[in-house]
């Protein structure tokens, strides 16, 4: 939770913080690539006083862990992720409780988050940002070769790794190409003899 009390409400009020904080758990994409839960995110923020609340503008990094989609090997990423989002003061009376928002204000009201106490919490708005930030696809490397569909070897340690499998649906003509192969070289073998005969008389 962030306080905005210091920042005040006039508008134009401007303050600049740096803090550091614990990743929440999932921030990430399940399965593929995140940042461990605990691990340091570094956050840079501006909060700015508007008419209708506190608008946040800021930059998270932080370091994510996965798994390379070619290789399956280990990797490490820099995360980082800009976000803004407004944080809107609640409405209030001359008493100083909050009023029932009209029906043509709440479809507004439904895209701006409402401080509460002063206060606004940032984990959902982080979520968000650092989880777009993220690759789908991560690779170790852009070059990344991949494993060998066949036994699995990694061909970024070998990449003169191959096989010389024959695909079953070809063998029969292979084996046609061979015998055809075999019976022109015979024919070609007694065309030439047959010409050194004519040679020699």
């Amino acid at each position: 939770m962030f306080d905005t009390h210091e920042l005040g409400r006039r508008p134009g009020a401007l303050q600049r913080l740096t803090r550091d904080v614990e990743a929440p758990a999932d921030l990430g994409l399940d399965g593929v690539v995140g940042v461990p839960e605990g691990s340091p995110v570094e956050l840079e923020l501006r909060l700015e006083s508007v008419m209708e609340g506190v608008l946040v503008t800021g930059t998270a990094r932080a370091e994510a862990e996965g798994e390379c989609v070619r290789c399956l090997e280990s990797l490490r990423l820099d995360v980082v992720a800009d976000f803004q989002e407004m944080f809107s003061y609640p409405d209030t009376d001359d008493r100083g409780h909050r009023k029932a928002a009209a029906d043509d204000d709440a479809e507004d009201d439904e895209d701006m988050t409402p401080l509460e106490d002063g206060m606004f919490d940032l984990e959902p708005v982080l979520r968000d940002a650092v989880v777009l930030a993220l690759p789908m696809q991560p690779v170790c490397r852009e070059d990344c070769a991949g494993l060998c569909p066949e036994c699995g070897v990694n061909l970024n340690d070998d990449p003169d790794h191959h096989h010389d499998a024959v695909d079953m649906r070809w063998a029969a003509l292979q084996g046609l190409a061979d015998s055809l192969g075999t019976g022109e070289k015979d024919n070609m073998s007694g065309a030439e003899a047959g010409v050194d005969e004519k040679q020699e008389k």
